[in-house]
């Protein structure tokens, strides 16, 4: 019989585990607070706790600006390009390396430990180069290239570990059944590598979406900024003024594609998570 917790151990857990919680929820808390409040507020002296208040003035600021929507539509068509892409040739790596044993297997394997620990910064200038020569510097291609070289060695090695989860007698059950192996394949192994595809596909999209650094080198005209450099625009480097609360309200705004993609992959996600679990 399982030994229950003692309930002080209980109580202890929990009050832990709302402490982190509202830590990790007060950052998010506070950008969204904070971009309802007019710019005199946000940097007085006395901090506004609750935005009792507050304005949609930050919010008017931003949807009214033509850059937003520009940035916005360059954005979103540079992270779903990355994800599909990444996840396309991803899967395919994962599963040769998973399922087929051959020459330079493990060379292979170690490259893309290697790549990883590369700084970004070290392949600016070839990167550069490499666009400016192809004509791809200022397009959705040309850094959809550049995201999908980053983000892909972590996502093949985190799909093979999904592939090599499914036992392979499953394909073989299916191939005595009377299918052939890509059949086999197709119909029996790709829908349990589902919560991996979705788990690995959120780690692109968060990535694509958030990545700064790439976007202001490949990006250099201004109509093309994605939307982390459109940002930029709100501090003035000369004055050293910053417009807080429509960074604070476009900081939200920019969150709420990323929310609403994590919703919709949600339980996928969980499963993929607790993917290693053994099942009886």
């Amino acid at each position: 019989m399982a030994r229950r917790t003692p309930a002080p151990v209980r109580v202890g857990a929990d009050l832990v585990g709302i402490l982190v919680l509202l830590a990790c929820a007060f950052p998010v808390y506070w950008m969204v607070s904070r971009s309802f409040l007019p710019r005199n507020e946000i940097k007085g002296e006395d901090p506004v706790l609750f935005p009792w208040r507050g304005t949609l003035d930050n919010y008017r600021k931003i949807l009214g600006d033509a850059d937003f929507a520009d940035a916005m539509v360059t954005s979103l068509s540079v992270t779903l390009l990355t994800v599909g892409v990444a996840i396309l040739f991803a899967f395919l790596a994962a599963v040769a390396v998973s399922r087929f044993r051959f020459r330079g297997r493990r060379t292979f394997i170690l490259t893309l430990l290697l790549i990883q620990m590369i700084p970004a910064e070290a392949l600016f200038i070839s990167q550069y180069k490499m666009l400016d020569g192809m004509g791809l510097l200022n397009s959705v291609i040309g850094l959809t290239l550049v995201y999908v070289a980053s983000v892909l060695p972590f996502t093949v090695w985190t799909l093979r570990g999904f592939v090599d989860g499914v036992p392979r007698d499953l394909e073989e059950a299916a191939m005595m059944d009377g299918c052939s192996r890509t059949q086999a394949f197709f119909r029996v192994t790709l829908p349990l590598l589902a919560p991996g595809l979705v788990a690995t596909g959120v780690f692109g999209f968060i990535q694509a979406w958030n990545e700064f650094t790439l976007a202001v080198v490949v990006m250099t005209d201004p109509a093309k900024e994605t939307l982390p450099v459109w940002l930029v625009a709100f501090t003035d480097a000369r004055s050293r003024g910053v417009d807080w609360g429509a960074i604070m309200a476009s900081s939200t705004l920019i969150t709420i594609p990323v929310i609403v993609f994590f919703l919709i992959v949600q339980r996928r996600m969980v499963s993929g998570l607790t993917a290693g679990a053994v099942k009886g």
